[in-house]
């Protein structure tokens, strides 16, 4: 077996994001801000934003059901960069070794289209991949076979003849790397870049 395309998720793997590094400016309790985020601005509700919603749409919902709450719900995407705290340098040194040994790279990534140009304007780290497949743009979410199927066709762009079993996806997610293994891909569920490196290698990517 030839390994010949690595397709990269982003939050976890590459990108320190979390509502924690925004909200612990807005609610300093701790207990609060848990509460806020597992009950108000939910990760469910952010998942929606990352399937296509419009975030003034998804920002309207929440206010008309929780007026109490308005500005701490506007923050979330009027302040969003604010949750982006930057690269994960363990995870950016694979991808750019990756890239210096001129391995095909790709991104699957759940993400708002709203809010991803921010991403690819800030961080030209990104510029070693040479496609992403966006959830928010193509209304899509991990982990439907159906994302990994538009991924799939997007790698055979570049690589006419590629294989699932030819593609390695990592995800910090452990059910979104499970996914694409179930549709033959080679399924890395990214707990540590050590451990990811170590998997790469056992598949025969040399770096």
């Amino acid at each position: 077996m030839t390994i010949r395309a690595v397709v990269f998720d982003f939050g976890g793997v590459l990108f320190d994001w979390s509502p924690h590094h925004l909200y612990r400016k807005l609610i300093a309790d701790d207990h609060e801000r848990q509460w806020f985020l597992d009950n108000i601005c939910t990760q469910a509700w952010n998942t929606e934003q990352d399937a296509g919603r419009p975030l003034a749409e998804a920002t309207q919902i929440l206010i008309d059901q929780h007026p109490q709450h308005r500005y701490l719900i506007t923050a979330y995407y009027d302040r969003w960069h604010e949750m982006l705290r930057g690269p994960l340098p363990e995870g950016v040194a694979i991808l750019q070794a990756l890239h210096t040994a001129n391995m095909p790279l790709f991104g699957l990534t759940n993400w708002s289209a709203e809010t991803f140009p921010y991403a690819r304007k800030h961080y030209p780290f990104l510029q070693c991949l040479r496609d992403i497949v966006v959830s928010g743009e193509v209304k899509l979410i991990k982990p439907d076979p159906a994302i990994y199927h538009a991924s799939l066709a997007q790698v055979r762009a570049h690589l006419a003849d590629i294989q699932p079993s030819e593609v390695v996806f990592i995800d910090d997610v452990a059910d979104n790397a499970e996914a694409a293994s179930a549709l033959g891909w080679q399924g890395i569920h990214h707990v540590s870049a050590e451990q990811t490196s170590a998997r790469l290698r056992e598949l025969g990517v040399g770096f």
